[in-house]
């Protein structure tokens, strides 16, 4: 078994994991990871439950097993050494070594998507191809394939299915429309070092543009006809929505609360990565056990690339993020760094409440959430 700690580069974007594992000819060995000596909150909303760990992960401890269903199910009874994730990384992982497996898969999905979005209209497909040739990690439909392979192998398949790969497609076409929906709500001029859609075409088109794509994500969505899965990814659309409204509610608010803003995320990112790597495994017939555990994989993956991308938004340049750096929080939205900076400085607060009206506030505002270990709490 190999236990190595690595960075995860994001393209520009670095985040800190563990790699664990190893195979055989014949199967692949299968690790489940147990956060070690860790106290969690939980949080009901509706039917739903969040968690969210109050203290800062650096240890755990990682157990191998001999069956497919332990990294499901539990883990196994063989204790190993615990690792310290703070170890210095002796080497990068890119996303390209990562998503290796599912390359052919990605490679037909980018090519299906501007002849699905940009077939009805000449605008549409300019706009398409601004999109989709715009780059960007294609994260969520890579891990529809992946967990469609894995689970996939769990229960026999061969291959994937038709619709594992539908799904992949109207995964990636509903995120895309709810980010030109957030440029235009936002007023981003850039996105992916690239001009926005609304920019290009103007708000008319841009909105247009992103109902269209929710509509056609949404009719090629009925035409799987399993209810389940309709029923899941409806929901996340609702959740897209409640998500803005939330964050639009809660602008230049100092009081807001990590709940909150851990709701938000899950509104705004998690619910859409919860929602394909659950309907992946629906779409290979695995169990419900099996089902309901990769609803807990993405839900949580997805809430920690968001707080991420939240700190990203303070560390990284605009040049590497592809927008101007520090713009969540020249808009009002304070996300997990600036909520924990809160906690210590209060001139942070004066800053925010006075929505940046003095020249170089912003500036100083993003520098006192560095100084006030904000970042380092959020990581």
């Amino acid at each position: 078994m190999s236990m190595t700690c690595h960075n995860l580069d994001f393209g520009t974007r670095v985040l800190d994991l563990v790699a664990v594992g190893s195979s055989s000819n014949s199967s692949i060995e299968r690790y489940a990871v147990k956060n070690h000596g860790k106290t969690f909150a939980t949080k009901v909303y509706g039917a739903r439950r969040m968690v969210c760990c109050r203290q800062n992960i650096s240890r755990t401890r990682v157990f191998s097993t001999n069956t497919s269903e332990a990294l499901l199910n539990g883990v196994g009874q063989r204790t190993a050494p615990v690792l310290d994730l703070k170890k210095e990384a002796k080497s990068p992982i890119s996303l390209a070594n990562l998503f290796e497996v599912v390359a052919d898969d990605l490679q037909t999905l980018n090519q299906n998507l501007q002849s699905i979005v940009g077939a009805e209209n000449p605008v549409l497909m300019s706009a398409a191809e601004q999109l989709f040739g715009a780059g960007g990690k294609r994260m969520r439909p890579a891990l529809v394939f992946l967990v469609s392979r894995a689970t996939a192998e769990l229960v026999g398949l061969k291959d994937l299915t038709t619709k594992h790969r539908r799904l992949a497609e109207i995964i990636e076409m509903i995120h895309t429309a709810s980010l030109i929906h957030d440029d235009v709500l936002d007023e981003s001029d850039m996105r992916r070092g690239r001009e926005t859609v609304h920019q290009l075409y103007g708000t008319r088109v841009a909105i247009l543009a992103g109902d269209f794509m929710f509509a056609q994500s949404s009719w090629y969505l009925a035409n799987l006809e399993n209810l389940e899965v309709i029923k899941l990814i409806s929901q996340v659309i609702k959740d897209f929505a409640s998500g803005e409204i939330k964050q639009a509610s809660s602008l230049f608010d100092c009081d807001v609360k990590l709940e909150d803003y851990l709701l938000k995320s899950y509104y705004k990112t998690a619910s859409l990565i919860a929602a394909s790597t659950k309907g992946a495994a629906i779409f290979s017939g695995a169990d419900r056990s099996v089902t309901e555990q990769m609803y807990e994989y993405g839900k949580n993956l997805g809430l920690s690339f968001q707080v991420v991308d939240d700190i990203l938004d303070f560390t990284q340049s605009a040049e590497q993020l592809g927008k101007p750096a520090g713009s969540d929080l020249a808009k009002g939205n304070l996300t997990a760094p600036v909520i924990f900076a809160l906690e210590k400085e209060p001139k942070l607060r004066e800053i925010i409440e006075s929505e940046f009206c003095e020249t170089g506030s912003l500036d100083e505002g993003i520098e006192l959430v560095k100084q006030c270990g904000g970042i380092e709490r959020a990581q």
